[in-house]
C-alpha cells in the first residue's frame, strides 16, 4: 500500500515533465501569427502561406518512420480532406519532416493519400513551428493566426481539431 502513493507521485511527476517538454519544444503556440513558409508539394505545386490568406490552412508535420503519424495519416485524408477540400475556404498541407523526396513520393502513392504533401529535408520549415515531436497539427485562421496546435495522435484531440476545422471555416465563408 505505501507503494500506491509513491506510484502516483512518480507517475505525476513524469506528466508534468513530458507536458513542459511538450510545450517548451512548441516555437508557435496558439493565437501567435504563423510564421512565412513556401514549400514544393510532390506534384510540383508551390505551396506559399501568404498566398494562402483569407483560407483556413492545416499544416501537419509527419514522417513515415513514426507510428502516431501512420495512424494519424488516414484520418486526415477521410476525415479532414475529403470533408473540407471543396469548401473554397480551405487548404491543407502536410510536411514530411528530414526523408528524401523518393521516399515520400512512394509513401504517397502506396497509400493513395490525395492531400499535397510536401518534403522538409533539412527540417527548415519545421524549425519555424517546433523543435521536436510529430506528428503536430497547426490550424491557421484566415487572418494567419494559429488557432489550434496539436501533437501526438489520439481520437479525442484528432476531434477538436476537426471541430476547430469547421468552426474556422464556417467563420470565413
Amino acid at each position: 500500500m505505501k507503494r500506491i502513493p509513491w506510484l502516483c507521485g512518480w507517475l505525476l511527476a513524469v506528466s508534468i515533465f513530458a507536458a513542459t517538454e511538450e510545450e517548451e519544444s512548441t516555437l508557435v503556440k496558439t493565437g501567435q501569427p504563423a510564421p512565412a513558409i513556401q514549400v514544393t508539394a510532390l506534384d510540383g505545386k508551390s505551396f506559399d502561406l501568404k498566398d494562402a490568406r483569407g483560407k483556413v490552412v492545416l499544416v501537419n508535420f509527419f514522417a513515415t518512420w513514426c507510428g502516431p503519424c501512420m495512424a494519424e495519416m488516414p484520418h486526415l485524408q477521410d476525415q479532414i480532406w475529403n470533408r473540407f477540400k471543396d469548401r473554397g475556404n480551405f487548404v491543407m498541407i502536410a510536411i514530411d519532416r528530414e526523408e528524401a523526396e523518393s521516399v515520400v513520393r512512394d509513401f504517397q502513392k502506396k497509400r493513395q493519400f490525395a492531400f499535397p504533401i510536401a518534403c522538409d529535408l533539412k527540417r527548415e520549415v519545421y524549425a519555424k513551428f517546433a523543435t521536436k515531436f510529430i506528428p503536430r497539427n497547426f490550424l491557421i485562421d484566415a487572418k494567419g493566426n494559429v488557432v489550434f496546435e496539436s501533437i501526438g495522435y489520439n481520437e479525442a484531440e484528432f476531434k477538436k481539431l476537426i471541430a476547430a476545422i469547421n468552426q474556422e471555416t464556417a467563420k470565413s465563408n
